[in-house]
């Protein structure tokens, strides 16, 4: 049997958030280890992420990060759109100083130091959180059925022994459940403290997208 970690992945095993066609060839890239895991991260090349150089060729980008590239001095954000997909979405500058982190433990360290663990393995003491998990903030999915649609939380239901279930509502009123974990809070209130790729984490029935395709047929003609 082989030993050691896998250096392989296969086309049809990659993550289908990755858009990978199944007659590119039998394998993809395998993201190298890193801060975020393979299923839900994007191998990238010869780029700023989070403002380091990194010159892994397969350095895994995941949920959040800010991709730079200093040649032609653009910025993007790697976020989902409402399909459940990663896309690169383009932003200012200014947003590309900072990028929001989702609280994964919070935890006492030696000499009574606070300190909490991000998802994308940052180690922060002393932490100062700006947006809190309440009713009413603004979050997007990422997890689940639901992936990438954006909305407020409506309420959390606790099932102790079992998932945790928050009830969301997006901006068209439409309401839908999930996970706690698939829950990443982008705002407080109604304000995002990110941009929001098109659509703004909306996610239209089949109905809803004909009409919005007819609509903009009958204003080309």
């Amino acid at each position: 049997m082989a030993r050691g970690p896998k250096k392989h992945l296969k086309r049809l095993n990659a993550p289908k958030a990755w858009m990978l066609d199944k007659l590119g060839g039998v394998f993809a890239p395998r993201p190298s280890t890193g801060p975020h895991k393979l299923r839900e991260s994007l191998p990238l090349r010869l780029i700023k992420v989070d403002g380091k150089v990194r010159t892994d060729p397969n350095y895994p980008a995941g949920f959040m990060d800010v991709i730079t590239i200093e040649k032609t001095g653009e910025f993007f954000r790697l976020i989902y759109d409402v399909k459940g997909r990663f896309t690169i979405h383009r932003i200012t500058a200014e947003e590309a100083k900072y990028k929001l982190c989702k609280v994964k433990k919070v935890q006492t360290g030696p000499k009574g130091i606070p300190f909490l663990v991000t998802h994308d393995g940052r180690t922060i003491r002393y932490p100062d959180p700006i947006i809190k998990f309440d009713s009413g903030n603004l979050c997007m999915i990422t997890g689940g059925r639901n992936l990438g649609r954006v909305g407020t939380v409506v309420n959390r239901e606790r099932h102790p022994g079992s998932f945790d279930i928050v009830h969301v509502k997006d901006s068209n009123g439409h309401t839908f459940a999930t996970r706690l974990n698939n829950v990443f809070i982008i705002g407080k209130g109604a304000k995002a403290f990110v941009s929001l790729p098109r659509g703004k984490g909306v996610k239209l029935s089949i109905a809803e997208e004909r009409d919005k395709r007819l609509l903009i047929v009958i204003a080309g003609t």
